[in-house]
C-alpha cells in the first residue's frame, strides 16, 4: 500500500497544505509530552 501511494505521488505531485498553524502543532507536542513525563513510567 505504502508502495503504490509513493508511486501515486510521485507521479502526481501536489503540495502539500498545513490544516493547522505552528502554534497550534507545538501546543499538541507539548501537552502530550507534559502527559507522558507525568505517567510515573
Amino acid at each position: 500500500d505504502i508502495r503504490t501511494w509513493l508511486a501515486d505521488w510521485n507521479t502526481n505531485p501536489r503540495p502539500f497544505i498545513w490544516t493547522k498553524t505552528a502554534d497550534e502543532i507545538l501546543e499538541k507536542v507539548a501537552t502530550y509530552c507534559r502527559r507522558i513525563s507525568d505517567s510515573g513510567h
